[in-house]
C-alpha cells in the first residue's frame, strides 16, 4: 500500500508507548486487506489536548488507549458504550462522522479468549486473581455472560476489591463474592472453581518464576487464563499444564482485543491469523 493524501490513520495514545506491539499487528492487518490506513503510536501526556487535536484531523478513524489514559480520556468523548461505561474505563476510540465513541475491547478480548479455551461459560464458577485495572473489564465482561454461576474476586487491596465487588453487584445480576488473595482463600475457592483468570503482574518478565497459586491447588477440572503475555508461558501456566488444566495464554486476550478494535474501526472481519503470526514472531 502506498501512503497518499487519502490515507486514513489510527493510533495508540498512551505514555509510554515505545514498547507496544499494536503498530506491528494493526499495520500488518491493514496491509493484508489492502486498506488505505496506517497505525501510529503517539506518546501523550495531555489527553484532552490530544483528543481535541485528533478531532480536527481529517482521516482519523480511531485509537487504542492505554495507560495512563483509560479513565481520563472518557470526559473528552461524545459517547461511551454501556459495558465500557460500567467498567469506568475505555481502551478504544472509534471516530465516525466526527463523533467519538469509547469502547472497552479488553472485555471483548478476554471473553473471546476464554470461550476459545473452554467454550460456554454457562454453569461455571470463576475466580479472578486481582481487582485492579486489568481485572475490572474482565469481571464486567464475565458478569454479562448468561448462566455464569458465581464470580469470586481474590485481591490483596481490600478497598479496591470491595469497590469492584460493589460495582458488579449494583450494575449486574451476577452473584459476586470476594476474599483476600492468599493460600487460605485459594485453598477454599479453587476446588469448586472451573475457571481461574489471573489479572496481576505476578510472573511477568523479568520475575518469570513467580506465581501466586501453589501448584498443588491446581486441578484438571480447572481452566486457567493468565493475562500476562511476557513470557508467553508463565510459571502459573506451566504449573497448570502439568496439572492437566486447560491453559489460555495472555497473547490470546491481547490478540482478540486487537481484533475487536480492528473490526470497530474498519467494519470488516480482521485477518486474525495474520495478526497472530506477528504477535507470535515477537515471542519465539
Amino acid at each position: 500500500m502506498e501512503i497518499d493524501a487519502h490515507t486514513g490513520f489510527c493510533g495508540l495514545i498512551g505514555n509510554p508507548v515505545e514498547h507496544s506491539l499494536s503498530p506491528a499487528i494493526h499495520n500488518a492487518a491493514f496491509q493484508k486487506l489492502g486498506l488505505n490506513l496506517v497505525y501510529l503510536a503517539f506518546r501523550v501526556e495531555a489527553i484532552g489536548e490530544a483528543i481535541r487535536g485528533l478531532r480536527s484531523l481529517g482521516g482519523f478513524r480511531g485509537a487504542s488507549v492505554t495507560i495512563p489514559h483509560k479513565v481520563s480520556a472518557i470526559p473528552f468523548l461524545d459517547e461511551v458504550e454501556p459495558t465500557a461505561r460500567h467498567i469506568g474505563a475505555i481502551n478504544t476510540i472509534v471516530a465516525n462522522q466526527g463523533k467519538l465513541t469509547g469502547y472497552n475491547t479488553d472485555a471483548t478480548g478476554a471473553l473471546r479468549a476464554l470461550r476459545g479455551g473452554v467454550g460456554s461459560l454457562a454453569g461455571k464458577r470463576v475466580a479472578i486473581l486481582g481487582s485492579g485495572g486489568a481485572a475490572r473489564p474482565i469481571a464486567f465482561a464475565l458478569a454479562g455472560e448468561p448462566g455464569l454461576v458465581e464470580l469470586t474476586l481474590l485481591g490483596v487491596d481490600a478497598k479496591e476489591r470491595s469497590m469492584l465487588a460493589t460495582d458488579l453487584r449494583s450494575k449486574t445480576p451476577l452473584a459476586v463474592s470476594e476474599a483476600d488473595l492468599d493460600e487460605a482463600s485459594l485453598g477454599r475457592i479453587l476446588p469448586d472453581a472451573q475457571v481461574l483468570v489471573h489479572c496481576t503482574p505476578i510472573g511477568m518478565s523479568p520475575k518469570t518464576e513467580a506465581s501466586c497459586v501453589p501448584p498443588s491447588m491446581l486441578h484438571a477440572g480447572l481452566a486457567v487464563m493468565d493475562i500476562v503475555y511476557n513470557p508467553r508461558e508463565t510459571r502459573l501456566l506451566k504449573d497448570a499444564r502439568k496439572a492437566g488444566c486447560v491453559t489460555i495464554h495472555g497473547l490470546e486476550m491481547f490478540l482478540h482485543q486487537a481484533v475487536a478494535q480492528f473490526e470497530l474501526w474498519t467494519n470488516q472481519a480482521a485477518p486474525a491469523e495474520v495478526m497472530r503470526a506477528v504477535l507470535e514472531s515477537r515471542f519465539q
